[in-house]
């Protein structure tokens, strides 16, 4: 088999999403795959699939707060859970995130990765706000993009261009299959395999004929 295209669709305000991303970038240079990452807007799968966010199920976010402090710890990603946060969840729209993100892949992908993850540990370590445009700034600096370079991607976020692509993206996961995120689509012999959660990666690595490395560091 020769190597294995692995999309990742994800939203910076989901937590699971997050650990996906940080495992799989590490087995990116384990397996034998190229991981291409697909920002997508988590609240159009909601909308067009009918699901609801975890917060609607008292005992799923009860058990949803627990599980991301397992995780968080077991894969060495700094999730912290703030005593607000279903509410954090709900009054920060990751719209114009998501915008931007697809922006910069649509101009300068290769700060896909750092910008993303900057977004996260915004969000999801420092319990900060990331729908304003300052916000938006400051997750840019730190992920090392230009002043010139940030203005730009903040102006592209209106264009047509990028609100499309980030359509085009969310509408692509959906026809694989996907209901929430983070959305994994192996592809394999020229068929697209779909797991959703970041806890599918025993599953994933069968399909692609992997194995899980033993360890979940860097």
């Amino acid at each position: 088999m020769g190597r294995v295209l692995v999309e990742l669709f994800y939203d910076v305000v989901s937590p699971y999403s997050w650990l996906g991303f940080e495992v799989l970038c590490r087995y990116q240079h384990i397996w034998n795959i190229d991981l291409r990452f697909r920002p997508a807007f988590l609240g159009g799968i909601m909308q067009a699939t009918g699901n609801k966010p975890p917060a609607m199920v008292p005992k799923r976010a009860e058990y949803l707060l627990k599980d991301i402090k397992r995780m968080g710890k077991y894969y060495q990603v700094p999730l912290t859970l703030s005593d607000d946060v279903f509410q954090r969840i709900l009054a920060n729209s990751t719209l114009g995130a998501m915008r931007f993100i697809t922006a910069a892949d649509m101009t300068q992908p290769k700060y896909l990765e750092p910008l993303s993850r900057e977004f996260w540990l915004r969000f999801w370590s420092q319990h900060e706000d990331v729908s304003q445009a300052e916000s938006i700034l400051a997750v840019a600096e730190k992920a090392g993009l230009s002043s010139e370079l940030t203005q730009k991607l903040l102006e592209m976020i209106s264009s047509p261009a990028v609100k499309n692509r980030l359509k085009e993206t969310t509408e692509e996961a959906l026809k694989y299959g996907a209901f929430g995120m983070p959305a994994v689509v192996a592809h394999v012999d020229g068929k697209p395999h779909l797991f959703f959660g970041s806890d599918r990666l025993e599953l994933l690595a069968s399909i692609i004929g992997e194995c899980v490395p033993n360890t979940t560091t860097k």
